[in-house]
């Protein structure tokens, strides 16, 4: 099983945004052969291409972070975080710049909407950054999502939980 089988798996769960069945065909395949693909080099383009194509399906972004997570590419994996928080910011009409969005930037509890998946993707930014050692940002990423999404909607809680116990 490729890595990405799994980030497919679980994308659907964690982001809400849009499931695989629902996905446009030419995506879903694009999808489909990235996870199918045992060589990373070869998931990664099919993943930009399907970026190129739908430059508003926020599944796309998540999985291609994920791909760059797993195999420790963390400043991809940041690139394409970046990438997808400005999607969201711009299909939730909300500021891309986490540092400027309060609680009454959005309704942040609609898990079904790209703010939410917004969420999501600051909490990935949180966990690159702690894997890059940049815990001053962390922190920040970590209290902002405090701030934004208090009922830890998006886990950031288990960020945090290893970021405290990094010395």
């Amino acid at each position: 099983m490729s890595s990405l089988s799994v980030s497919r798996q679980s994308s659907r769960a964690m982001t809400g945004i849009v499931a695989q069945e629902d996905l446009p065909p030419p995506i879903a395949g694009y999808l489909a052969a990235a996870a199918a693909s045992r060589d990373w080099r070869e998931a990664e383009s099919l993943l930009l291409r399907a970026q190129q194509a739908a430059p508003d399906c926020l599944h796309v972004y998540y999985t291609l972070y994920k791909l760059y997570a797993v195999h420790n590419r963390l400043s991809d994996a940041e690139r394409a975080v970046h990438m997808a928080l400005d999607a969201a910011a711009r299909q939730a009409n909300i500021h891309s710049h986490w540092q400027s969005l309060t609680q009454q930037s959005c309704n942040w509890t609609q898990i079904d909407s790209p703010q939410h998946f917004y969420l999501f993707s600051l909490k990935a930014l949180a966990y690159i950054r702690l894997r890059q050692q940049r815990l001053a940002d962390v922190r920040q990423i970590l209290e902002k999502l405090q701030e934004i999404d208090p009922q830890d909607t998006v886990g950031a809680s288990v960020i945090q939980a290893y970021a405290d116990g990094v010395p």
